[in-house]
């Protein structure tokens, strides 16, 4: 097991800053996932991280050894890519012991057979990656890693070239294996599902900038911004503009459509935030009045989900959406009104998209930016 600590980590090419200063610590025996849409960054952080891609700015430490000018191979990291990277013409055993014959290692046939027992495929070693499946090939590809037995293992969208079920199927093999060795995972995703259902914590990128660092259950329940938020949830948050008011001494959230209060406090100027709501913390209101938070819309969408359905509703001139057990019980053009536990509902700024949260001093409640 190692520990990866990155210090301001930065790499332009030509005008673009690719990775922006980004610092993360990453503990022995984690599994962090740098989750982000394309072009966010994560690649060219794994890669830096890997020695494949030199830094403009900023260092890398693997347990407290300052690693950021060493050679790819003397950095005791294994990489896992995207497209498996297999030799055509090896067969899986040779595949796998590959990096201990490059190294003239005497225990070669012993550490392949230890590994290929560890995932399935000590009945494959005589097979040629063309005789494979997508998972087959994607576990000979980690073979390779494992059995070197490095001090983290990098991997770079390792699932995104299988099918759906097969894909389900590999993550749980990936979160097991983790388990059972203890070693640190860096791993690179866009794809939400896999962040929340693997990771031990999630770093989040956008525009080459760390968004937030955080377990699953922290980034989904307490976004840092709306970038955040918006990524991660599926159907995804519902944000709709309103503005503080100080009503009665109490602080309201009101837009066209919203009603959300917010308990003591005070607020002055009106200022202008995003209200967030998770479709799962929705509920049509009975008789069509809630005492909590309100949203007033029409139906303009129901999907059916199977065991649930979703209703997508228009509220001013935004959208959100309620998901429940099927059925809901709305129809489209049905005018509903809908409520939530006021604890559920998500602040951020207008300006800046920060998440808002309550200042600590009960005598001068406000809103104020994490």
């Amino acid at each position: 097991m190692s520990r990866i600590q990155i210090e301001g980590l930065t790499r332009r090419f030509a005008d673009v800053t690719a990775v922006d200063g980004v610092s993360l610590d990453v503990a022995d025996g984690e599994f962090l996932v740098l989750l982000g849409p394309s072009g966010c960054g994560k690649s060219t952080l794994l890669r830096m991280v890997a020695g494949l891609t030199p830094p403009t700015g900023g260092r890398i430490l693997l347990d407290d050894r300052d690693i950021t000018a060493v050679a790819p191979r003397e950095r005791d990291l294994a990489m896992v890519f995207q497209s498996y990277a297999l030799y055509p013409h090896l067969t899986v055993a040779r595949n796998i012991g590959f990096p201990l014959r490059a190294r003239r290692r005497r225990d070669v046939d012993a550490r392949v057979a230890e590994v290929a027992s560890v995932l399935g495929l000590r009945e494959l070693l005589g097979r040629r990656p063309r005789e494979l499946s997508g998972g087959q090939r994607q576990r000979v590809a980690l073979g390779r890693a494992l059995v070197r037995d490095p001090g983290a293992f990098l991997l770079d969208e390792p699932l995104s070239n299988l099918d759906a079920t097969l894909r389900t199927a590999t993550r749980a093999e990936l979160t097991g294996l983790h388990r059972r060795l203890g070693s640190t995972f860096l791993y690179v995703t866009h794809d939400q599902v896999e962040a929340m259902t693997m990771a031990t914590r999630i770093a989040v990128l956008a525009e080459g900038r760390l968004e937030q660092v955080g377990t699953p259950q922290e980034v989904y329940d307490a976004p840092a911004s709306t970038f955040v938020a918006g990524f991660i949830g599926s159907p995804a948050i519902g944000l709709l503009p309103a503005r503080l008011h100080s009503v009665g001494g109490g602080l309201r959230a009101v837009g066209d459509g919203v009603d959300v209060p917010l308990g003591a406090g005070e607020e002055s100027g009106g200022r202008e935030v995003l209200v967030g709501v998770r479709p799962e913390h929705l509920r049509i209101a009975p008789d069509g009045a809630g005492s909590g938070a309100q949203w007033r819309g029409t139906v303009r969408l129901v999907e059916n989900l199977g065991g649930e359905e979703v209703a997508h509703l228009d509220v001013g001139a935004g959208r959100i959406a309620l998901r429940g057990p099927r059925p809901v019980g709305l129809d489209v053009g049905d005018h509903v009104t809908l409520t939530c536990d006021p604890g559920r509902v998500h602040l951020f700024s207008a300006a800046g998209g920060r998440r808002l949260v309550r200042t600590p001093d009960p005598d001068h409640a406000a809103m104020a930016s994490v």
